[in-house]
């Protein structure tokens, strides 16, 4: 999982113009550089909790579902990486809660992370993307099948198919 200063630039240069971002580059207000690179070199779970809190078959009328994933910790484990611990949550409000904790190493300039991190609890806005989406991309499957075992709806929303009646049959295949 990369994303590369190239990539980055060339998204600055749609959102902005290409004049104001080398502008914004040059003076410094784009930390990176050509060549460097947002990095999760590993994935693992080390928790997984799931909840069912109603009896199966109480029918409940609406129910929410909320995701969330939090960075707990941030540590550095040398010039180049960081270990991040985080917590994805996906709670079904008042009916279960399914939760998952792990950790991820990132490849990059790890000392600044750290620093930023312990300082004001927050990461730079690029790394801080990379960091939620790859937990979002790996807790919500894992939740999905957590849920189906448990009896709680997927924790995501599935396609509805409407197929509707149309005046003349035809012929072809149907299509939904």
């Amino acid at each position: 999982m990369h994303i590369c200063a190239d990539s980055l630039l060339i998204r600055l240069y749609k959102k902005v113009g290409i004049k104001k971002a080398k502008s914004l580059k040059r003076m410094n207000a784009i930390r990176w550089s050509e060549g460097d690179c947002i990095t999760i070199k590993s994935f693992e779970l080390a928790s997984i909790d799931g909840k069912r809190f109603t009896k199966r078959g109480e029918k409940l009328r609406q129910i929410r579902i909320d995701h969330n994933s939090t960075v707990t910790l941030i540590t550095e484990i040398n010039k180049k990486e960081a270990n991040v611990d985080f917590r994805f949550t996906a709670n079904y409000s008042g009916m279960g809660v399914i939760k998952i904790e792990g950790r991820m190493i990132f490849e990059g300039d790890a000392p600044s992370l750290v620093k930023e991190w312990s300082t004001t609890g927050k990461m730079p806005e690029e790394v801080a993307n990379q960091i939620h989406t790859t937990i979002m991309n790996n807790c919500i499957p894992e939740a999905v099948l957590i849920a189906r075992d448990i009896h709680l709806p997927p924790p995501i929303p599935l396609p509805r198919v409407n197929i509707k009646k149309r005046g003349a049959p035809s012929t072809g295949v149907e299509v939904a």
